[in-house]
């Protein structure tokens, strides 16, 4: 085994991680609908961490009351939040390892059922979806209520004593919408050439790193180019991102990819993250997940770049991933498991339930 898979690796701001191997953020849908943080989701997490994972990252955590976007979703957005909130952080950080908030708004996707009102985005637009709305085009109150919620929601995350938070703009949420070419047909300054389609997620970087102290982690995550819902995504566009963000002060980058072994599809003879590595100064750690199951693919995703690697299926049903990555004889299980064997490491009733949808991951008693 590599012996960088299981060392400490220090961030841009000094910070250390224990090892290179993170707890992905994973929708669980375990929470409290006013979106105080359950007991459940917080046995969840502590378990990765007992588990020796280096740094463990919250679900996307929602900053607020009109950006939730899942049922059981975890919130930051109110200070009713915060007790629940400090216990977690302090039981992560009893372990030794990193606690990091996921911070999000779903714009368009964060359904009137679950906000109680019309969502927006950068534009108003429409996509083949049976549940899909349509959003309302942000006006500048919209956008600067944005990047001040994802500010006091950095706020309080320290507050509350977690070591960091990372900005999701992934995967075709509100930060991504604004990203996007597809999604963002704005003429202001906050649409048209890409320097304006990233001001958003530039802007609440900024603000973060000025509201919380030099010892606070920043991290952003992103994706590629397109895949799923993140539509209007263009690599040469996120490897620019990738640079102005260093400038902006992040101290590592995560970029998601679904599956490492992929080449991208806008230069398929080549591989993303040689290109992300060489776009970031050296100082700034990658993070990369996608697909990674074994010590081996953990290893090859290193030695293509990556300074990290993010566990997501992998860490849900190997919860101590890194402790046992040093047995040359380790296999991870790969499921499906039932339900009584995913309690069993530490999985409540409605994240089996969302778990369902991967067939691989749960099978019926």
């Amino acid at each position: 085994m590599s012996s960088a898979l299981l060392s400490p690796i220090r961030l841009r701001n000094g910070v250390v991680a224990r090892n290179r191997v993170w707890l992905a953020p994973l929708t669980n849908g375990q929470s409290a609908v006013d979106g105080v943080c359950s007991p459940e989701e917080q046995r969840w997490l502590e378990r990765r961490a007992e588990g020796g994972f280096g740094a463990i990252e919250t679900c996307a955590a929602y900053v607020s009351e009109d950006g939730k976007g899942f049922d059981g979703q975890m919130g930051v957005w109110g200070d009713h939040q915060l007790p629940r909130l400090r216990e977690l952080a302090a039981g992560i950080a009893r372990t030794g390892a990193l606690g990091l908030v996921q911070l999000y708004h779903g714009g368009v996707r964060s359904p009137s059922r679950l906000t109680g009102r019309q969502p927006w985005s950068a534009s108003s637009f429409t996509e083949d979806r049976p549940e899909f709305e349509v959003p309302r085009a942000a006006d500048e109150r919209d956008i600067e209520a944005a990047i001040a919620a994802f500010e006091q929601a950095a706020v309080r995350a320290a507050a509350a004593g977690f070591h960091g938070v990372e900005l999701h703009g992934a995967h075709g949420y509100l930060l991504a919408q604004f990203l996007s070419s597809a999604m963002n047909q704005r003429t202001d300054d906050w649409g048209g050439a890409f320097v304006n389609r990233a001001r958003l997620i530039r802007t609440i970087a900024r603000r973060v790193r000025a509201a919380t102290p030099a010892e606070f982690v920043l991290g952003v995550r992103i994706s590629p180019e397109n895949f799923g819902y993140s539509r209007g995504i263009d690599l040469d566009e996120s490897l620019q991102l990738a640079a102005w963000l260093a400038e902006d002060g992040v101290d590592f980058l995560h970029v998601s990819l679904w599956d490492v072994f992929k080449n991208t599809a806008k230069r398929p003879d080549q591989h993303p993250i040689p290109l992300f590595r060489a776009a970031l100064p050296v100082e700034v750690p990658l993070v990369v997940a996608g697909n990674i199951w074994t010590v081996a693919d953990a290893e090859a995703t290193l030695a293509r770049g990556a300074d990290i690697v993010a566990l997501g299926k992998a860490a849900v049903l190997n919860p101590d991933w890194p402790r046992r990555a040093a047995d040359p004889a380790f296999v991870p299980e790969r499921g499906p498991l039932t339900p009584a064997q995913l309690h069993e490491l530490a999985i409540s009733d409605p994240f089996v339930t969302y778990l369902r949808r991967f067939k691989t991951i749960v099978r019926d008693a």
